[in-house]
Formats: structure tokens, sequence, C-alpha cells
């Protein structure tokens, strides 16, 4: 029996690991890799191994970056099912089709560029071919059917008739929703078959609404075996949800092999006590200054603590109540899907607001922006307010085009709240920007290009790491030390290079068996 790991390894996106018995395949996680947009399509493109070969697929949990490839997966023979949680199956329904749309989006604009390039080209005489100038404007004017819809049959049309090359979509919306088909949804802590003489039982991992830990249980030549995967482990004492296992059953404590991840394993985080007196800070400055708070966020999890924070804040009348727009439609559905499982929530999410009859997510200066119009006018609001847009690491979606709007102005204030990965735009403004504030905001502020065009970093940019799902350096160790668990050996995932050898180094230090797999790399288990 051995685990094959091709993916978040000495990185943090695209989850997959594949554990091998001899009778059985069993896929961890299908995540999409995110960054580079031409390095992440080489990854993601190609899946390392024939989906026709797995028996079935557990997912930990619903974000992108662990659930992204399962529609390659279905539409390239798989014929299993996918085991996750009811919260995640859930998720999933808005996560996946939102996914396949950027995917199309994506596409067709690269495909617009290129015919409007080629025809350029033609109009010049640079190309093979050429049309007049005059038929070249016609053409052009066809490509967009108003100033923001493409006009995709002519753009086909054109792709086809000079031959040029079509980018086509990692996926469409109907292979994401064909992939819905093979969900099924389990409660926590309930046995489930996935293979000969193989079960796993998934345990809350504490990280987002729905999150699993994965215990693998397999007899294999005689012997039986515990195999657990942590997908991400969340932080202690954060509102909403309950906190990461602790407490395992006694079947399930002895464990053979740890796959863990490690995106903070050199770092600690503010104290999550600090989450609500930090945002009221940068709330009250931001006000003062008579500026816009934006916010990037993920959809589905940072996006309902941050309601659910701010919902306190405003309860306590000390603050100006800005109004806040959830500028996401997809985040506006997920936020459903929150308010559906209350079964999930823990005791402080049950006391500060079910006892009262009020839903944690809802508020009087709460609005859901829905229409493309309505964000358009949001982003020339000059009046203060607060926004929350998607994608948490600003590399599509709303959020670029309020960053293009609000970025330069120093009135307004960038809230990072979450992870940026390395090779994104919100990693580059959270690392120009903190540099920027460390110097007193002296001298010619940074210069960002996104959107085409490069813009001065004069907002201010302030990050707020308690509000990471991620568990940090010491809450990972709090879940190594405190569980039930006996854990043989461990496998570090899900981290970039550093933070993961830094890990390893210290896990051996406090006598841990730990090994830090490459990608494409097999661990054989004992």
């Amino acid at each position: 029996m051995h685990l094959t790991c091709y993916g978040a390894v000495r990185e943090v996106t695209g989850s997959m690991h594949l554990l091998t018995t001899e009778n059985d395949h069993i896929l961890l996680d299908c995540g999409m890799f995110q960054g580079r947009r031409r390095e992440a399509a080489e990854k993601n493109k190609v899946m390392p191994f024939d989906p026709g070969i797995l028996t079935n697929a557990v997912l930990s949990h619903a974000h992108i970056d662990h659930s992204g490839r399962i529609p390659l997966l279905t539409k390239n023979g798989f014929n299993g099912r996918l085991i996750c949680t009811r919260a995640t199956a859930d998720a999933c329904e808005y996560m996946l089709p939102d996914s396949a749309h950027i995917q199309e989006s994506d596409a067709n604009y690269l495909n617009y560029k290129t015919v409007r390039t080629a025809l350029s080209r033609m109009k010049t005489g640079r190309g093979k071919e050429t049309v007049s100038q005059r038929e070249a404007t016609r053409i052009k004017k066809l490509l967009k059917k108003n100033r923001h819809d493409l006009n995709l049959e002519t753009i086909n049309d054109l792709l086809d008739q000079y031959s040029l090359q079509a980018v086509q979509p990692l996926y469409t919306i109907d292979d994401a929703e064909q992939a819905l088909t093979y969900f099924d949804g389990y409660p926590y802590r309930e046995p489930v078959n996935i293979g000969r003489d193989m079960t796993c039982t998934l345990y809350d991992a504490g990280h987002i609404l729905g999150s699993a830990i994965t215990m693998i249980s397999v007899r294999d030549n005689g012997r039986r075996y515990k195999i657990c995967y942590t997908g991400d482990l969340g932080r202690f004492d954060k509102p909403i949800i309950n906190d990461p296992t602790l407490e395992f059953t006694d079947e399930d404590r002895a464990v053979d092999l740890l796959i863990m991840e490690s995106t903070y394993g050199d770092r600690l985080h503010e104290p999550v006590v600090d989450l609500k007196p930090g945002l009221k800070k940068v709330l009250a400055e931001t006000c003062e200054r008579g500026g816009t708070l934006l916010i990037p966020s993920f959809a589905f999890g940072r996006t309902q603590e941050l309601l659910y924070v701010l919902h306190e804040i405003y309860n306590e009348n000390e603050l100006p109540r800005l109004p806040v727009y959830l500028d996401s439609p997809l985040a506006t559905k997920l936020t459903r899907v929150f308010g559906e499982h209350p079964e999930v929530y823990d005791r402080q999410t049950r006391q500060t607001f079910l006892k009262k009859g009020q839903n944690p997510f809802l508020f009087d200066q709460m609005h859901f922006v829905a229409s493309v119009q309505e964000s358009m006018a949001l982003n020339r609001e000059e009046k203060p307010h607060i926004v929350i847009a998607a994608s948490g690491m600003c590399e599509a979606g709303r959020i670029l085009h309020h960053l293009r709007y609000k970025i330069h102005s120093e009135r307004n204030t960038v809230l990072v709240v979450g992870y940026m990965a390395q090779n994104t735009l919100g990693r580059r403004i959270l690392d120009q920007g903190t540099k920027y504030e460390k110097s007193g905001r002296k001298g010619p502020p940074p210069l960002l290009k996104f959107m085409n065009k490069q813009y001065p970093l004069k907002a201010h940019v302030v990050k707020l790491g308690g509000f990471s799902a991620h568990g940090d350096k010491a809450e990972m160790l709090r879940f190594l030390k405190k569980s039930n668990l006996k854990i043989k050996k461990i496998a570090l995932v899900h981290g970039e290079e550093d933070q993961t050898l830094a890990f390893a180094k210290y896990l051996k230090k406090e006598g841990f068996a730990v090994t830090v797999p490459r990608r494409g790399e097999t661990l054989e288990i004992r």
C-alpha cells in the first residue's frame, strides 16, 4: 500500500493525493492549482493518472484549491463516488459551477483578444492576409454586442475563418453540473465504505463549514492500517464553527500515516480574541479618513466570518454603522448555505445570535450586490462604506474593479484577511503595501499592474492574520499533542517549501517522525 502526492506538496494549491492498495485507488482531494495564469493552466489541464482507475474519491472541503478539478475527473472516465460532508456537497453546488463560469469567461476573453490582435495585424499588413481598414473596423465592432458583452458567435467564426488557435476552458458549466451528480454527503463520525475492506470516517476539521479530517481504515495483507488526512486544519476558538477535532474514537486513534497541512508551519497568527478589536481599529481609522474599507475575501468561510464579526461590532453601537456591501453573487449563495446548516454551529454562535432570534450573517446595514450594473455603480461611490468582494487572492472577479477605482486614494484601506499565494495580485498588494507602510509612506507609492494598466498603491494596506482559516504553527502542534491520536509518521503537505521544511524541522525536534514529499513522490505505508 502506498500514497502518491500529486499536488499541494512544497506548495499550497492543487491538493491531490492518491492512496493505492492491492484492490483500490482512492483519491484524496482534486484541487486546482492557482497562481501565474500560464503555469497554473499547464498544471491544471493534465491529470497525472487515468481517472478511470479510481475506485472512489474523498473531498476534505469545498475550497477550489481542493475541489476545483473534480469536473475533469468526472468528464474523463471517473466511475466512483465523491465522499464528503453534507455541507461540503451543498457548497460545491455553487462553487464548481462558479469555477466553470470563470474558466469559460477567461477563455472567451482570451479568444476575443486573439481575434482583436489578429485583425489589427491584418489591417497594417503584418499578417499573411489583409483586410481593408473599413472592413477591420466593421468586424471589430461585431466582437462585442455592447460595451460589456462579447459576441461569441462572431468571435468563434473569425477564429475558424483565419485558423487562429482558440483557448478552451478547463471545463464548462455543463461539466460542473454533471460532476455534482457524483457527490454523496455524509454526517461527521459515520463510517462509509469506500473500497474493498476499506472505510473512511469524517471528523470536523474546524477550517470552514463542512471541512473534514478524513480517517481511512483499510485491511491490506492481513493487517489493519489507518491513514489520516487533515485536509486544511482550522483555528481554535474561532466563531461560527467548531474547533478541530481532538477526540477520535478508540478504533481510529492509532495512525500509521498522518498527511498533514503546513500552510503556516513557521508563523504565528494574531490571537483569535484580537479579531474584533483589530477590525474595529481598521474600521475607525478608515472612517476618520472618510474612506472605503475594501476587503478581498474568499466567498466561502472568510466572508461569513467577516459578516459575523461586523454584526457583533454593529450590535455594540461604538462605531458608525457604515453600509456593508457583499459584492459577490457566489458569496451571497454560500451565505445561504451557512444559514441552512446551523447543526454545525458552535456554542458561541448559538448563544450570541440564534437564542436571540438573529441570523449571524444578516443585519440592517447589509446589502447584497447582485447585478454587474449595481457593482459598477458601487465602484464610483464616494461616501464611506465597506465592500467585501471576491476573489480572496485578487486574481479575478469584481474585487479587481473595486481595486481599480479605490487603490489610488490614501483615504481608502485594503484589508487583507487571508492567505495570499505566491505570484498572485493579492500577494503583491500585501508585500508592496506592507513595505510602503513600514517606510512611513515616504516617497512615491509602489505601482501595481493589473487589468492591463498600472495603478499607484496609495491606499493603506493592513493585514489581520487572525481571520485566517488555517491553524498556525502553535495550533497545528496543539492538534498533534492534545488530540488522542498516536501517530507513527507524518507527511507534510500544503505549504510553501520554506514553511513546510521549517515545520518539519520543528516537529522532528518535538520527537515526531516526519517526511516532506515532492510532487509525484510515492510513500510506502508500512
